[in-house]
């Protein structure tokens, strides 16, 4: 009987534990949703900027303008933004983008540039401060689970002052951007200095969260940003530098908030995934409970059973 109790105990353990992950995959799901109502709402603004310096970068030819954030300068010192989570239970998301931060920063070591982690992100934070890496000595954390604008500004401002002052040379962003729900991948990608080829406007893509047959899944739309261009014989109120000037921070933390929402989406999407498969896992040991359960109470009967019967013929 001690045993069949034990059973018990540990069968409604495991229930009161799905029931958690359950909720969190709900939870996760709702965000997701969340996240990509954001990419579609700040659309607009992110195309008509990337048009404006699309064609002012035809007219211009950015290779003949001389602005701070297109300065290209030798390279000794590379600061690396690597944006992980706030917390776990999101499968190998955060190991993932802080293992690939790693690589880089061997990378560079290997061709003599030094480096420095600009990190967001408590894990991020807890795991490169315990090695004793060269950190940046402001950090971000807690941050809204569905990145904002302001905080976008806030990281672009800080990675301005560290270039502008030529405290680094370049500095490059390390994040996971979304493939689906049960993947994402880590990449690398320069922020400063801006280049034109990061300029072109293309064809871009979103991700919509949906439910089929009881099961959430993602399908991705290709959305095709209509290309206007400048008319030839147009003039400008203002020196087309100084609009540039203008307009280059605002593409930074344009591209800096698109990052953040890729890495928020990947984030809840892997969280969604895990909490999934531990649903999926606790029911499968549910149900070899139940069976190891129901196995040992028939014993149990049965060894009753055969004593009774034993005690019927002694006598």
């Amino acid at each position: 009987m001690a045993n069949l109790k034990a059973i018990r105990d540990r069968i409604q353990s495991v229930k009161s534990t799905k029931k958690i992950t359950e909720a969190m995959r709900l939870v996760a799901a709702a965000k997701v949703r969340r996240a990509q109502e954001q990419v579609i709402a700040t659309r607009p603004f992110a195309d008509a900027l990337t048009q404006v310096l699309f064609n002012l970068q035809n007219r211009l030819r950015f290779g003949e303008v001389s602005l701070p954030l297109l300065t290209q300068r030798e390279v000794r010192t590379v600061a690396l933004l690597v944006v992980s989570g706030d917390r776990g239970l999101c499968g190998g998301y955060n190991t993932n983008v802080i293992r690939r931060a790693e690589q880089r920063a061997q990378e560079l070591k290997a061709q003599g540039v030094n480096y420095k982690y600009v990190l967001v992100g408590r894990k991020a934070i807890q795991y490169f401060q315990r090695r004793n890496q060269p950190i940046h000595e402001k950090t971000y954390m807690g941050l809204e689970q569905i990145p904002s604008a302001a905080e976008a500004s806030q990281i672009a401002d800080e990675l301005l002052s560290l270039f502008l002052s030529e405290t680094v040379d370049r500095v490059e962003l390390i994040y996971t951007r979304f493939v689906s729900l049960i993947s994402s991948r880590p990449i690398v990608q320069t922020l400063l200095p801006l280049t034109p080829q990061g300029l072109e406007v293309q064809d871009d893509e979103i991700f919509r969260l949906i439910t089929r047959e009881g099961r959430f899944q993602v399908e991705r739309e290709k959305v095709s940003t209509p290309k206007v261009a400048f008319s030839q014989d147009m003039i400008f109120e203002q020196d087309p530098v100084q609009i540039l000037d203008s307009l280059l921070p605002l593409y930074l933390n344009n591209q800096l908030l698109r990052a953040l929402q890729e890495s928020a989406a990947s984030e809840l999407a892997a969280r969604m995934t895990a909490m999934n498969n531990a649903s999926d896992n606790a029911s499968e040991l549910i149900n070899t409970l139940t069976l190891s359960y129901n196995k040992a109470r028939q014993a149990a009967i049965t060894q009753e059973l055969l004593e009774v019967v034993a005690g019927a013929n002694a006598l």
